[in-house]
């Protein structure tokens, strides 16, 4: 699991730690040699040279590389590296009008490997150019944290972001650690993270963290464009992603479409594309988790499904007894994601973290992804600091040395799904209590009432009824007393039905509602733990 204390201090999330000032926010101390970035001589790149070098490299056994200092960065723990601050007249195209200006990210204790990063610019011909950014320790201010900067003066950088202005000491885009990066969305708020690959994810044996090694940066107003050289003991890539911010046409969500080209060294048992990681501890599914004094904690409230037939899902995200894994099988998926639905921060009092405000993240396919599954990975957690959920998709084709993949997809950096039908309503909240009739005595003890609440779509038009159906389906038992209220001063409706629990294994749930021949609201699936 990936420490979550530290990656909220590293990439700076935009009002959820307001006392970091990395970008320099805060007076820095003097700086001895001239402010600027110093480049490497030019050379030519293409994305066409930057596959062929990843199709090389994978013929060849992995070499892991020694961190610089190894010693000096395991101190470098969460509290010395807020006192790091980079220099903002060191950006790269600080003062360019027309751009965002670039910061980097100081290696440290959880992101401890260097990165190679090159600046893109256009050349006489067409191409472009490549001229590496060679890595100064001028470019921190240091004082505060009490590091002596002359042994590292080799060191390299751990990542970089993308600010949001010319002026902002806020960013927008960050890639750092693995193949791990993240966008705050439209409301300006970082949560979940996308990464390049996983490989044997949530298997007996060690999952792998691939990581990007070198990283080539362009730009074009509210437009960057991050190629990406991806490399891991059974796995090598080159990775496009195309990024906009602000998206007119998606209210201001950050979208970018991604290519990449995969090699492989080893055959891979488990093979995670698109893959995205978040936090949940507990929500309003699980009150009697909830040990803390806030009502709601999570980055995402469930994982959306789109499938390749039409049918859309909601599966709320839970915190299980074990680790777990559930498949969604699939052909041609048309997206999947890990979403917030719920913004109100009435449920989550959390002015600090803000999890209302947390973004979605949504995988629109491009092209044919074929037969797979969409897999959900749900880890047990017992505090906010550890992202322990992960989605994919998982193509069932297996994958052995020497294979080559290529994928497309786009990513939405958003509130709510990109592309909803307006007739369908959302699964919005989901309630669990003891089941039974008030006043009931003795109360069933083996019976649990689920109330799931819907809104939107076609039940916005509709008046408090009683003819709508809750189509139920358990996997063990059957459900009791449902029907269908609209809830009182609210555009929501309710369904109720309570299941009787046998036993301590998982209980599978599916429920949406009808209207005569009518489907009214996507799929509701659910996975008790009695």
């Amino acid at each position: 699991m990936i420490d979550r204390r530290f990656l909220l201090a590293a990439f700076a999330a935009a009002g959820t730690l307001p006392t970091l000032s990395a970008f320099g926010a805060e007076k820095a101390a003097p700086k001895a040699a001239p402010a600027g970035l110093r480049f490497g001589s030019p050379h030519a790149f293409s994305f066409e040279e930057l596959k062929a070098q990843a199709k090389k490299l994978a013929g060849r056994p992995y070499q892991p590389s020694e961190p610089p200092a190894k010693a000096i960065i395991e101190g470098v723990d969460f509290d010395k590296v807020q006192k790091i601050r980079f220099r903002p007249e060191d950006a790269l195209w600080r003062g360019v009008a027309g751009t965002d200006p670039i910061a980097f990210f100081h290696l440290n204790k959880y992101s401890a490997d260097p990165v190679t990063i090159f600046a893109l610019q256009p050349d006489v011909s067409g191409g472009q150019n490549a001229r590496e950014i060679l890595y100064s320790p001028d470019y921190f201010d240091y004082g505060a944290s009490g590091l002596d900067p002359k042994p590292l003066a080799k060191l390299g950088f751990a990542g970089f972001r993308v600010m949001e202005s010319q002026a902002s000491p806020i960013d927008w885009l960050a890639f750092q650690g693995a193949s791990y990066f993240r966008s705050s969305g439209q409301d300006g708020q970082y949560g979940a993270s996308a990464r390049g690959i996983a490989i044997n994810t949530a298997l007996s044996t060690a999952e792998e963290f691939p990581r990007f090694t070198k990283f080539w940066l362009g730009q074009n107003g509210s437009a960057a464009t991050v190629y990406a050289l991806l490399e891991g003991p059974s796995v090598t890539g080159a990775y496009k992603f195309d990024c906009v911010k602000n998206a007119a046409a998606q209210g201001g969500a950050v979208v970018m479409n991604v290519h990449c080209d995969i090699f492989f060294r080893a055959n891979i048992t488990r093979l995670g594309i698109a893959p995205l990681t978040s936090m949940y501890w507990y929500g309003e599914n699980e009150r009697t988790k909830a040990a803390d004094w806030r009502p709601e904690i999570h980055d995402n409230d469930g994982l959306a499904i789109w499938t390749g037939k039409g049918e859309r899902i909601w599966r709320p995200l839970i915190d299980p007894p074990q680790l777990q894994t559930n498949s969604f099988a699939d052909n041609n998926p048309k997206g999947f994601g890990l979403m917030q639905r719920d913004r109100d921060f009435a449920n989550y009092q959390d002015d600090g973290a803000f999890y209302d405000r947390r973004p979605g993240i949504w995988v629109e396919p491009r092209g044919n992804w074929g037969k797979g599954s969409v897999q959900l990975v749900e880890i047990p957690t017992e505090d906010e600091i550890h992202d322990n959920i992960v989605a994919y998709w998982r193509p069932d084709e297996p994958v052995k040395s020497g294979d080559s993949l290529s994928f497309d997809y786009r990513l939405y950096w958003q509130d709510a799904e990109p592309n909803y039908p307006k007739n369908i309503a959302r699964a919005v909240a989901t309630r669990i209590g003891r089941g039974g009739m008030p006043g009931q005595n003795p109360w069933p003890a083996n019976k649990r009432k689920f109330a799931i609440d819907w809104q939107g779509g076609t039940l916005n038009e509709l008046q408090q009824r009683y003819d709508l159906t809750p189509v139920i389906n358990v996997s063990n038992g059957k459900a009791e007393g449902a029907y269908v209220i609209k809830v009182v001063g609210t555009d929501r409706w309710r369904s109720l039905f309570d299941i009787t629990v046998d036993g301590k294994g998982p209980i599978d749930l599916r429920c949406y509602l009808k209207l005569g021949d009518k489907t009214l609201t996507e799929t509701w699936i659910y996975q008790y733990f009695p």
